[in-house]
């Protein structure tokens, strides 16, 4: 789509127009889900200078001129135009050597002997919550004595057998698939803040939106898209 968009507008200088995108995002976010795409977008747009911003601060995107936010979770209400990338889960998972040392996990409430990897957020660092199929809520009390602010960082801390950790599915999928991790409540719907949480692409709002902003927006959504699906 953003090919046809550039033909019909039949831009000579496209390099001038376009100038510089910036992008902002999560840094587990962005370089497990952002970063795997920019090749397949430079090579399409190489008239296009990306500007990627990796931290878990949430940034202003005015004061830092940014033209794309990638927000995880629920958003504030604002002023700023938001689209839905993908909607996203949580599992609480171990690596299976990790399960066969350590004491029986058949209820949430088994948590209390468990060292837990730890999110340094409200919520993901006290206590979890869970929902049974009957839609029953449980707040479990957790502990342990890892505590990371990176995702990425406890998912490998998970792998390499140190705990139990609260992670999300855009993490997590492969491992599960492959093994390295379980999923060590399936029946259960699991969360720290909210069960209906998203990835969100968010920018600011005008009247006019930039063709970059466009171009990317749609690039990143199609691409997210054909990845759920596989």
């Amino acid at each position: 789509m953003g090919k046809k968009l550039l033909k019909v507008l039949k831009i000579r200088n496209l390099k001038s127009f376009l100038g510089t995108l910036r992008v902002t995002a999560s840094a587990s976010f962005g370089l497990k889900c952002i970063v795997p795409l920019l090749s397949e977008f430079e090579r399409l747009y190489p008239d296009l200078t990306i500007d990627l911003l990796l931290t878990d601060t949430v940034v202003d995107l005015f004061s830092e001129r940014i033209d794309v936010a990638v927000r995880l979770g629920l958003l504030a209400d604002s002023t700023l135009i938001a689209q839905q990338l993908m909607p996203t889960h949580y599992s609480v998972c171990a690596s299976s050597g990790y399960l066969k040392r350590s004491r029986q996990i058949q209820h949430p409430h088994d948590l209390e002997h468990h060292n837990c990897l730890l999110f340094p957020l409200a919520g993901f660092r006290s206590r979890w919550i869970f929902k049974n199929r009957k839609g029953e809520l449980s707040e479990i009390p957790v502990s342990g004595r890892t505590m990371i602010s990176s995702a990425i960082a406890l998912q490998q801390c998970a792998i390499a057998g140190m705990g139990l950790a609260l992670l999300p599915n855009w993490l997590i999928d492969a491992d599960l698939q492959a093994g390295t991790l379980i999923d060590v409540f399936p029946d259960y719907a699991v969360t720290a803040t909210d069960f209906s949480t998203a990835a969100w692409l968010v920018y600011p709002s005008r009247a006019y939106v930039p063709l970059k902003v466009r171009m990317f927006t749609e690039f990143i959504r199609k691409s997210i898209s054909d990845l759920t699906k596989t």
